[in-house]
């Protein structure tokens, strides 16, 4: 076989990888990892960052998007058309309220932390209903205790958390603005 009949051969089995990759994403219910493709597929590494990426090529002329999250690959509806799911179907939505979002956020930016810890960033009493509802959605935990007087728990965000919110880690989270810098420029005008 010649350089370009290998190269054809290849890239065929390539292509054929990234449908079956296609194939059993639509088919989980939850994401995949790497090692579960690999297994599933039987192919290597090369082979399987190749067919993500003939994948990822396939896709961009469509509605859905290859995404990987902390617990692995998944196809979700682009970004761009959630307006038209919204309008659609308004009832999908969960509306997470203000406080339920701070406390996340307090969690996410500033782990591990105790209760009192997000208490004194926000400024008021955490709700045991805010702490419960993130706990029943999977996406705090409590890991160790806090070495002063009672012992806190220590709150930590989940995978179930960044893939919520499509993250594969921490690190994808958006900066946090320099409050500092902006309390002076609301005194100042």
């Amino acid at each position: 076989m010649n350089n370009h009949e290998q190269f054809l051969a290849n890239h065929g089995k390539i292509q054929t990888f990234s449908r079956y990759i296609e194939v059993l994403l639509h088919a989980s219910e939850s994401p995949l990892t790497d090692h579960d493709l690999k297994k599933h597929l039987m192919m290597n590494d090369a082979e399987l960052k190749e067919a993500l990426l003939a994948l990822e090529s396939r896709l961009s002329d469509g509605v859905l998007a290859l995404n990987k999250t902390a617990s692995g690959y998944r196809l979700q509806i682009k970004d761009s058309f959630s307006g038209l799911i919204q309008q659609v179907f308004p009832n999908r939505l969960e509306n997470l309220s203000q406080a339920l979002l701070e406390t996340l956020s307090v969690i996410a930016y500033k782990q591990p932390v105790t209760r009192t810890d997000i208490e004194q960033v926000r400024g008021v009493t955490v709700s045991s209903h805010i702490l419960r509802q993130l706990f029943d959605k999977g996406w705090i935990v409590e890991k160790g205790h806090k070495e002063t007087l009672g012992r806190p728990a220590l709150l930590h965000t989940t995978d179930a958390f960044l893939d919520a919110f499509g993250l594969s880690s921490l690190d994808e989270l958006p900066p946090l603005p320099d409050l500092e810098r902006l309390s002076t420029v609301q005194t100042t005008a």
